[in-house]
């Protein structure tokens, strides 16, 4: 982009990343992604770009291995790269979320352990809270961990694990009663359990089955599948900060970066719907004109271009926010709201730009369009979003009376 979306006060550090990764984004990733798509094709080879780029460890700190950049940065990083195709975002979010997790709240041992190769990228995270009958009550959460002697057995079913089948350490959240007295509040007996595994699917462990691939209408190319513990024994160490009942809080501190990086995919996808638009209206004629010539279309792109701008800074205030350690899930909440929401309606505009040709598989706003209302769901709905910004509000705006 010429114009919209640029980002004031960023180092030098930080325009020289950005600048790498356009250029990826450009090259590697815009001229294969809507073939992919199609296939519903993992992007091995991007990934493996990635991956020699350092990009697996862009937010873990040196001493591990990685470029211990800000989440400002990681998330100017997401957009580029969900600009470019949004399903490359997510296998970078999700592997993220667990690296965070695992800086704030592991065990010095478990980030010795893990957060090394989760830099270079030979490990590659997802993590689980949703299960089938969950949908966004956190607090109905069965899947259960019982303690049996020195280990943990492990038992249910959850859903919609982005890199389900690509990852090799999942972070799941499970109940566990284990030392919590009857009438405990759910989020205070709940305990996130560090798992290990074969990438693949099937039975990737003993008591640990990966079923498949969820088919989807968007979000193709990355997998996203179920998970099932059926008696899977983990030893009491490979509990996420060494303690049990702390779970629901390490998870929502994560689900919080990865808020700031659904605003972030919002903005990229906005972004290229945007590009899409504006070039098809200059290249269409009509009634002996192109027709960004034409008013109406004229009106259209400048609402487009007005929330590119508006979602961009949400989210990049979201993400500063949290780089300088305040609490952030009101911006963040209000980032991924706005950003999701403005996006399907960049991308509705853009597509209907392309009238007719909009609707053909050969046009890239094609493939944004199933895409794109993956954002009004993932990582809380907006339904969701707006009771924790309304929470949020009245505690700020307390009426003393």
């Amino acid at each position: 982009m010429a114009r919209l979306a640029q980002t004031a006060g960023l180092t030098d550090i930080q325009q020289e990343i950005l600048s790498t990764v356009r250029d990826f984004v450009d090259k590697e990733i815009i001229p294969v992604a809507t073939e992919l798509e199609h296939r519903d094709e993992y992007p091995q080879q991007i990934v493996d770009g990635l991956k020699e780029l350092g990009l697996f460890g862009l937010m873990i700190p040196e001493e591990y291995g990685g470029l211990g950049e800000s989440l400002l940065t990681y998330a100017l990083c997401v957009e580029e790269i969900a600009r470019g195709w949004m399903s490359v975002s997510g296998i970078i979010n999700t592997h993220f979320i667990v690296a965070y997790m695992l800086k704030q709240h592991g065990t010095q041992e478990q980030k010795d352990h893990y957060l090394p190769r989760m830099a270079a990228g030979d490990i590659r995270g997802a993590f689980s809270m949703s299960e089938p009958a969950l949908g966004s009550d956190v607090s109905a959460i069965t899947s259960k961990a019982v303690k049996d002697g020195e280990e943990y057995v492990l038992n249910g079913q959850k859903m919609w694990l982005t890199n389900g089948g690509t990852s090799s350490l999942v972070a799941v959240l499970v109940r566990s009663d284990e030392g919590h007295p009857e009438g405990t509040a759910p989020h205070k007996s709940m305990t996130t359990f560090l798992i290990e595994k074969e990438p693949g699917f099937g039975e990737v462990r003993p008591g640990l089955t990966i079923p498949g691939k969820i088919d989807k209408m968007g979000y193709k190319g990355v997998d996203t599948t179920e998970l099932i513990m059926d008696g899977l024994r983990l030893p009491a160490d490979q509990v996420l900060g060494g303690v049990t009942g702390r779970g629901f809080y390490q998870m929502m501190d994560g689900v919080e970066v990865g808020r700031v990086n659904v605003a972030a995919r919002g903005c990229g996808v906005a972004q290229r719907a945007f590009e899409l638009g504006i070039r098809y209206a200059q290249q269409r004629h009509t009634f002996g004109k192109a027709i960004a010539q034409h008013q109406a279309i004229q009106f259209k792109l400048a609402e487009m271009a007005t929330k590119v701008e508006a979602a961009h800074a949400m989210m990049v205030n979201a993400a500063r926010k949290k780089d300088s350690g305040e609490r952030n899930d009101l911006e963040a909440g209000m980032a991924k709201y706005l950003a999701s929401e403005y996006c399907k309606e960049v991308v509705e505009d853009a597509f209907r730009i392309h009238g007719g040709y909009g609707f053909s598989k050969e046009y890239e706003i094609e493939r944004l369009y199933r895409e794109a209302p993956m954002l009004l769901i993932g990582e809380g709905t907006a339904e969701i979003q707006k009771m924790i910004i309304g929470r949020r509000l009245l505690e700020e705006y307390r009426f003393q009376g």
